[in-house]
């Protein structure tokens, strides 16, 4: 029996797991994150039925990946990993699907270090490290762009000129490795919605949502980078360019630019008190209440979207970090969505139950598990 990790490296954090071969599928022994990459950085690990909590104080991607491994040795013990898969936020016109990742493939995914900026780098960072750690072991990269490349034209391309489309200006979609899981987990639990007009919100740090019809994808929020379509932590989200032209104008650079749209956005700069939606959430703070406010106009707007790109709107799921634990959010958006059958189960909504629908809209809460998606791409190509 062997063991596969997988790495997932976000914006303000790197998820982890660890699987077992030996059966049909991947069986997760270990479970984890680094929370709060920055100042103030903690370690958390779920294994054998306990949880340990780390603080780690000051750490970026890199030396939080090397107290994950750290963290992760006792528990492999004996157990030979021949197997880790990454999570890749943008695989360009290029790459779809699961990959095995060798010195080419990266360059070539370097390429969109620009795209995402706040992932792609600290991704490539992980899968370097992991090859130094595990020489032996198949190196698998996933992409969350790849669940995306079944747009039709209209849902993929921006109104350029049409050479700039064919050189790999479009619509890209991410997140993808998360609706992947959803509709997944549609099919074999719902079997009543298999063919249904779903619309999926994926909202944590980042956020995007997407509109599925029979499990595959139709359009997204998010396109040919990670800043665009809903405000998130610290990204702004949908933008005039005219604004970017403006500022540009006014002397800030492509490196400000680019600062000030990933960094220094989002609710982060919109509450000037947090890029955290728990903290804005609890917050008496008028600048936070606004921030909130705007984010939840924002998602139902995008809904609305979405549900034209779709003909009509059947069922709606919230995963992510804030879609999963945030019943004011999950509120907010469905009494402004009334028009198009959304109304919510109030009790079931704060004990974020799994439907929390009482309308003609279903209404779910489903957590997601990009990891497992990626352990089961690494699994096929150790077979």
């Amino acid at each position: 029996m062997s063991a596969i990790l997988t790495l997932n490296a976000g914006s303000s954090s790197i998820k982890y797991s660890v699987y077992l071969t030996g059966a049909d599928e991947p069986q997760e022994i270990a479970v984890g994150q680094i929370d709060g990459i920055g100042p103030n950085a903690v370690l958390l690990l779920k294994h054998d039925g306990k949880k340990t909590e780390t603080e780690l104080g000051e750490a970026d991607h890199t030396t939080g990946l090397k107290a994950v491994l750290a963290a992760l040795e006792p528990i492999l013990g004996d157990q030979k990993v021949t197997g880790v898969g990454h999570r890749i936020v943008h695989g360009g016109p290029d790459y779809a699907d699961p990959t095995v990742l060798n010195e080419q493939v990266l360059r070539d995914l370097e390429g969109f270090n620009k795209l995402a900026p706040l992932h792609q780098p600290h991704s490539i960072a992980a899968i370097r490290a992991a090859m130094v750690a595990f020489p032996d072991a198949v190196q698998v990269g996933c992409f969350d762009t790849g669940f995306h490349r079944g747009h039709d034209f209209v849902n993929d391309v921006y109104a350029l000129p049409l050479k700039m489309y064919q050189e790999g200006i479009r619509r890209y979609g991410f997140h993808g490795l998360s609706y992947d899981y959803i509709t997944g987990y549609l099919e074999k639990t719902h079997p009543e919605l298999k063919d249904a007009r779903v619309v999926i919100a994926h909202l944590g740090n980042g956020a995007s949502m997407t509109a599925v019809k029979g499990c595959r994808a139709v359009a997204s929020t998010l396109g040919f980078s990670a800043v665009d379509g809903l405000p998130m932590g610290t990204r702004c989200g949908q933008l005039d360019p005219g604004i970017m032209l403006y500022l540009l104008d006014k002397g800030m650079d492509a490196k400000a630019l680019t600062n000030l749209l990933y960094k220094e956005s989002g609710m982060k700069g919109l509450s000037e008190i947090s890029h955290d939606m728990r903290t804005i959430a609890e917050s008496d703070d008028p600048r936070a209440k606004q921030a909130l406010d705007y984010y939840i106009e924002r998602v139902a707007r995008e809904f609305g979207s979405l549900a034209a790109a779709n003909r009509g709107i059947d069922a709606v799921v919230f995963t992510g970090g804030v879609g999963e634990h945030s019943p004011v959010v999950r509120r907010g958006v469905a009494e402004r969505l009334g028009f198009l059958g959304f109304s919510l189960d109030d009790e079931a909504n704060e004990r974020n139950a799994e439907t929390i629908s009482n309308g003609a809209v279903k209404i779910m809460v489903i957590p997601t598990d990009e990891e497992g998606v990626i352990a089961r791409a690494v699994l096929s190509k150790l077979s």
